[in-house]
């Protein structure tokens, strides 16, 4: 199905590779027939270079300094991007920002908080020259898609499935800081991304959906980090058989390779989808040059793709359908033992006994969201419902469509009706079920999604109450076979199957309606509507001279999530009160977090108040004084606080408050082996937060003190290796590393956090 180049590859007229070998430019030279041309030329025919290079500020092709065309958040991240811009001297809008309202749109918990965000954003919207898209209207991908994407034009949004490359858009993203740095006309700094080929070959089977091919590829790719941090740019004959839904709905699902962004090849069918929605002038022809050269090549086999599932709690953790049948008692072994770490052993999971006469039963199916919530995921789910019913039993079916002009035009069109006859519930955008704040399965439920992640208790359970289901993804069609075999799973390939291929009809005055387009009408006379749990954000000092450091946090986990950092679902709507939120940390992967971080905090606090941080915290002072023995250290030129050590934290979500709580409660820095993603790392930089890396044995345990001299001055000479000592009887030294650092990044450390360094530039 799927197979990763060990090397680089030319690729010549955008269909034949000829991979990094001995012979390579000796066949290239025959098939080109020209003169030689070399690596480092071809590698300029990419697409991906091509818009890169057109939104890079610097005179460096290497080091690039982006400006993005459009930003785009949501109601968990809109009201801290604003309020940390307005905090750094925010007066407009410079560039379309479209503030959407998908994921707290249930205001069910917290009374009126989640609306007082809404309104807080169109208020926004209004003062500084914002679009507001009501709560229900749309996801915020879809959205994109629909209104804002355009061919060779960049988007940066603050949802870490912020992908448009399907429509020749290249997107990005990032956590909140990056897109606050926008707001203030600064730019987005990243070295030149490798560029890997994505190459589509054949047709994929009847029956087989977008989804099948995304999580083909994830599983391919993830675990090994083979596109991890670069761009994946789609190319190859197969891309040509394949709709604009589905592109989109591979597209989005890019995000879980662990990829920076995406770009696809443009053709006719793109084409078309511009003028679908009355935007033909917004698309471009993209292709890669007549030779282009591509760090890697994941070469897709679209024909031999099957129908495909990622069992818990990963989206990589692959199987087909068939496969997953064929050894059910082994993989459910396997996913039983996986579970063990991922749950840290704190309930009781099986899935075992979801095995009925050897067939899978499942407890709930949904189709969601901006994987989802597509207009043909849903109308060829509803051919494979069409006359069957799911069933007066547990199983359940969820479909939210992505956004209400997809909503209107399947009333229209009547698959709406049709899938209301079969007890299907359809519900309004949202993107709920995606994050764990809606369709919560009863304890102990297995349900199957077309959603975008199945981390553990993403789903809305909670591990500190004893509770756990748990979410495997699938596309949508074997969703709805599942479905009308009433909870059995089933293969849509097992379906016998008339697909009825209904043509799309867009409505744009429902926008015209109800969405607040404010873009170039800002208005300062505007006040800004502040609800009660609204909170500015507390002063954070500058670096100190030296630190001292408290592990307040172990975690051995092969991968940490944001969502296990911060967890999703409820504790959303406390994203607008940095203080309330971050009572939260860590509370799924170690409650005891938050107290051990509050009570080595009260050191830094009394140094801030020219107190003695050791009558704060009595049982800093024989590591005071050990440190003494050796170093001059004070009030005046040490810090106190926290770290955490993970083996490699940040996959998932872009959410900024995973780092942003831990600095809030007295956080100085992470410890890592490696971090999952670009944007965990960025978030924890813009926070002020040191990103440390250690490559030997952990010479330190939870409970421990780190003493890290020279600190301020190691950061601002661009120091390789930072000598670090764990402080106990004793002072044992290790060395930390922190990687490549800009000049602003360093920056930001040194001032604090990027609030800071914003009000001092």
């Amino acid at each position: 199905m799927v197979t990763l180049y060990e090397g680089g590859a030319y690729l010549v007229n955008g269909t034949e590779l000829i991979p990094d070998g001995a012979d390579q430019e000796a066949i290239l030279a025959s098939k080109v027939g020209t003169e030689a041309i070399t690596k480092e030329e071809a590698a300029r025919n990419t697409i991906a270079y091509s818009i890169l290079q057109a939104h890079n500020t610097s005179n460096d092709e290497k080091k690039l300094r982006i400006k993005f065309d459009k930003l785009t958040s949501h109601d968990i991240t809109f009201v801290g991007i604003i309020q940390t811009a307005r905090a750094s001297g925010l007066q407009e809008f410079p560039i379309p920002y479209v503030l959407t309202n998908c994921h707290n749109s249930l205001c069910a918990v917290g009374g009126t908080i989640n609306e007082d965000d809404h309104m807080f954003g169109l208020s926004c919207a209004k003062k500084y020259g914002g679009v507001y898209v009501p709560p229900h209207q749309a996801v915020i991908h879809q959205f994109a898609r629909e209104m804002l994407a355009a061919g060779g034009k960049m988007i940066l949004g603050s949802d870490s499935h912020t992908r448009y490359g399907a429509l020749g858009t290249m997107a990005v993203g990032e956590g909140g800081g990056e897109l606050v740095k926008q707001l203030l006309s600064k730019t987005y700094d990243v070295d030149m991304p490798g560029v890997v080929a994505v190459y589509l070959d054949g047709k994929p089977q009847k029956g087989v959906g977008p989804q099948d091919v995304a999580l083909a590829i994830i599983g391919a790719t993830f675990g090994c980090g083979y596109v991890k941090n670069k761009v994946m740019e789609f190319v190859g004959p197969g891309v040509d058989s394949l709709s604009a839904d589905y592109r989109i709905g591979i597209d989005v699902m890019t995000t879980e390779t662990t990829c920076l962004s995406s770009i696809w090849k443009t053709d006719d069918k793109i084409q078309e989808f511009y003028e679908i929605h009355g935007r033909k002038e917004d698309y471009a022809q993209l292709n890669p040059g007549k030779v282009a050269y591509y760090d890697g090549v994941v070469y897709v086999d679209l024909s031999a793709i099957k129908p495909m599932i990622a069992m818990p709690f990963h989206p990589s953790n692959v199987y087909t359908i068939e496969e997953l049948n064929a050894n059910l008692m082994d993989i459910l072994d396997d996913c039983e033992k996986r579970a063990l770490v991922s749950l840290d052993g704190k309930v009781d999971f099986t899935l075992k006994d979801k095995v009925r006469n050897g067939k899978l039963y499942v407890e709930q199916g949904i189709i969601a969201g901006c994987a989802g919530g597509g207009f043909e995921n849903i109308c060829e789910a509803a051919d494979i419902l069409k006359g069957a019913n799911i069933g007066a039993d547990e199983f359940t079916l969820s479909v939210y469509p992505a956004s209400t002009p997809i909503y209107m035009e399947l009333a229209k069109n009547g698959v709406l009706a049709d899938l209301i006859a079969t007890g299907s519930i359809v519900k309004t955008a949202f993107c709920g079920p995606c994050f764990g704040a809606g369709d919560t399965p009863a304890n102990n439920a297995f349900s199957i999604r077309h959603s975008t992640r199945n981390f553990p208790n993403r789903e809305g359970s909670k591990i500190q109450n004893g509770q756990i289901s748990s979410v495997a993804l699938m596309d949508a069609r074997s969703i709805a076979a599942t479905a009308a075999n009433k909870g059995y799973l089933t293969a849509a390939t097992d379906m016998d199957v008339n697909f009825t291929e209904r043509k799309y009809f867009f409505d744009k005055s429902i926008y015209d309606n109800r969405v607040y387009n404010g873009v170039g009408k800002a208005d300062p006379s505007v006040e800004i509507k502040f609800g009660p749990n609204i909170k500015d954000w507390p002063a954070m000092a500058p670096l100190p001279e030296n630190l001292v450091l408290k592990v307040v946090s172990e975690i051995h986990d092969p991968v940490t999530t944001t969502d296990e950092l911060i967890p999703s679902g409820e504790t959303s709507s406390y994203r607008s009160n940095p203080l309330g939120l971050a009572e939260f940390t860590l509370s799924r992967k170690d409650p005891e977090y938050v107290g051990r971080a509050k009570e080595i905090q009260k050191a830094q606090k009394a140094i801030e108040a020219d107190t003695c941080p050791c009558d704060a915290v009595p049982e800093l002072k024989p590591i005071m004084d050990k440190i003494k023995e050796n170093y001059s250290v004070s009030r005046a030129n040490v810090g106190v606080g926290s770290t955490i050590f993970a083996v490699k934290p940040g996959d998932g979500s872009a959410r900024e408050q995973a780092a942003s709580c831990q600095k809030v409660l007295g956080g100085w820095a992470n410890i890592a082996n490696e971090y999952a993603t670009k944007r965990y790392r960025s978030n924890l930089i813009n926070w002020g937060m040191l990103p440390f890396i250690i490559q030997e044995e952990l010479p330190f345990a939870n409970g421990d003190f780190i003493f890290i001299p020279g600190i301020a001055d190691a950061v601002k000479n661009k120091t390789d290796e930072i000598k670090a000592y764990v402080v106990n009887k004793d002072m044992k030294e290790f060395t930390l590393t922190l990687g490549q650092l800009t000049d602003n990044e360093r920056e930001i450390i040194l001032k604090g956090c990027l609030i800071n360094f914003n009000r001092n530039n």
